[in-house]
């Protein structure tokens, strides 16, 4: 995680740690207004903020982080401090996105200002709401995905035979959290802070240009608000779990005979796997799938205030029908003996697919430029990245690519060569064979859309997390699977000042290295991704691949550093080995700069 860096940066990873202990042993914390005004929390939140895309969006004032960048750090932490002192948030932007349905869903976008210090907030209560968050909902949350909720279903469903789900859609979810009931949430976790808590309640009701003060919900857009979402459904993931997967017995039992002391009872047998506001409950019959939506469906309205949407809420038996979630499909299919979990895409998303691909591919036809063969190749890993943890992802992408290759042929082949691969960069043999014909557009090879297969889908390792020792030593032994994930990053960060080899080049030095700076070896994401000209392009330089080096970006500060306070802050920030202080220096020489010592 990139946050981890900033966190050692301004010295707080040992204080975000602490206070996910202390709420893992059930602490309450009535102090934390002073740590979220903290100068170094201040600080983070701006560097966690000014590499977000969204911080480029302008609020209601008309500022972006662009207004923020001129002030100094001292001039920042006293304008979050003052504004807080009585704290009154500016309007609200609205703006409405569409969904794929047809209709559109309302973003809230905060000032800038309003955006920074929810990120101040968030950075000290996500640590007391995970550490109690329950271990089976994977949205919003640090290190977890979209992978790893559709993994724990097939689980069940694999391992557990549990063939029946209930699928509950809750009506409006974002935009109907009772505001009351949520700052009670709050303060259940733990969080007693009242000064906290009043800002927070500021927050909720801060005015919607166009609308008003809003009574309640939370508006999607806030950096604050899906820590909010998650705090508001941790009552339901412990009320489900508590059912039956956490029940607390009277006598003490190893799990599989626990699990068999369950079965006696008259308790209802069911698991909840949540992804922000869309959840499962797996069951093992229809009796009890029964009863358990009607069971749910009355605590979201007597607890949480929320209602279900009937036409979408169901209870299904995937031997007979599939469910869909977060864009997959899922049904369960006999193979052998028992019945297994098969995945595929579903049809919205297919369609969304063609939609897009054909979208991109007359952008090459009127311009084939590499930024534009980038952009698709792109969208091209993007979906092959998200979708290949589906079982029938082949099939279903097969079927994609015949139904485009005539179009795709027919647009493309005036302004590309269509044949096999023939020596491709690093980033196409990475991840594609040669089994397929594609086109060369300006130098660089289109993925073709047909080339994916199913990727092993394991279940989420609870021991991850930013906040212990053990996660962060696993996080960083994890980091190289995230290459791909940063190449689509890259890929769309084209700079315009920058030739076509030099882009396609960077990109093939990334995959060559496998995401890693060439003169420390730590991974970098794409936001640090500096690319280096061994030979200076002034002393005749150019951008082919043998010419390139992927760097840090401070590391790539040091190398042309010449203020002798720039390097000394540098060189401790980054803490150079020996031999990793002989390559910068060999840089530097090729750069005609001084030795560093």
């Amino acid at each position: 995680m990139q946050a981890l860096r900033y966190w050692d940066y301004y010295n707080l990873t040992d204080t975000f740690s602490d206070l996910y202990e202390r709420a893992k042993q059930g602490n309450t914390f009535n102090r934390l207004y002073e740590l979220i005004t903290s100068r170094e929390n201040i600080l983070l939140a701006y560097r966690t903020i000014k590499s977000n895309k969204g911080s480029k969006t302008v609020g209601t004032d008309g500022k972006t982080i662009e207004n923020l960048r001129v002030m100094t750090d001292n001039e920042l932490v006293d304008l979050v401090k003052t504004k807080l002192d009585k704290y009154q948030p500016k309007k609200v932007r609205r703006v409405f996105i569409p969904k794929a349905n047809g209709k559109k869903r309302p973003l809230g976008i905060p000032c800038i200002i309003d955006r920074l210090i929810q990120q101040c907030f968030k950075q000290v209560l996500e640590p007391i709401a995970e550490a109690q968050f329950f271990k089976h909902s994977y949205g919003f949350r640090p290190l977890r995905s979209a992978h790893n909720a559709l993994a724990r279903v097939q689980f069940l469903i694999n391992n557990g035979q549990l063939h029946y789900i209930v699928d509950i859609d809750i009506k409006g979810f974002f935009d109907n959290i009772n505001h009351a009931t949520l700052l009670k949430q709050i303060w259940n976790l733990g969080i007693q802070d009242r000064k906290v808590l009043s800002i927070i309640n500021k927050m909720l009701k801060a005015e919607i240009e166009g609308e008003g003060v809003p009574e309640k919900g939370t508006p999607q857009g806030g950096i604050l608000s899906p820590l909010l979402s998650n705090i508001a459904l941790h009552d339901l993931d412990v009320w489900v779990a508590g059912q039956w997967e956490n029940f607390q017995t009277k006598h003490a039992y190893t799990q599989r005979n626990k699990y068999y002391a369950l079965k006696k009872s008259k308790l209802k047998e069911g698991f909840i796997v949540r992804y922000a506001d869309d959840f499962k409950i797996l069951c093992r019959d229809w009796e009890t799938a029964q009863k358990w939506f009607h069971a749910v469906r009355l605590y979201l309205k007597d607890r949480l205030n929320l209602d279900i949407s009937p036409e979408k809420s169901k209870i299904l038996n995937l031997r007979k029908q599939k469910s869909e979630f977060l864009g997959f499909t899922i049904k369960a299919t006999l193979k052998g003996k028992k019945q297994v979990a098969h995945t595929g895409v579903i049809d919205k998303k297919k369609q969304q697919i063609r939609l897009q691909y054909k979208k991109l591919i007359q952008n090459i036809k009127q311009s084939p430029t590499a930024g534009n063969a980038h952009k698709f190749n792109s969208f091209v890993l993007g979906v092959h990245n998200y979708f290949r943890k589906a079982t029938h992802v082949f099939k279903e992408f097969s079927r994609l690519a015949y139904d485009l290759k005539k179009f795709t042929y027919n647009r493309l082949k005036r302004c590309g060569i269509y044949d096999h691969p023939s020596n491709p960069p690093p980033t196409y043999r990475n991840f594609y064979s040669f089994t397929y014909r594609t086109f060369l557009i300006d130098g660089v090879y289109l993925y073709p859309i047909v080339d994916v297969s199913t990727s092993n889908n394991l279940n989420f390792s609870q021991e991850l997390t930013p906040y212990t020792l053990e996660g962060r030593n696993r996080i960083s032994k994890k980091l190289s699977g995230d290459v791909q994930k940063e190449i689509i990053k890259l890929m769309n960060s084209n700079n315009p000042q920058r030739s076509a080899e030099y882009l396609d080049n960077r990109i093939s030095r990334y995959s060559m290295a496998m995401g890693k700076c060439e003169i420390t070896g730590a991974f970098l994401y794409a936001d640090d991704v500096h690319c280096h000209h061994y030979v200076p392009s002034n002393s005749g330089g150019n951008d082919k691949y043998n010419n390139l080096r992927i760097i840090h970006r401070d590391v790539h500060k040091l190398i042309h550093a010449v203020n002798h306070e720039t390097i000394i802050e540098l060189k401790s920030v980054l803490d150079l080995t020996k031999s990793m202080l002989i390559k910068v220096n060999q840089y530097r020489k090729m750069s005609n700069l001084g030795m560093i010592d």
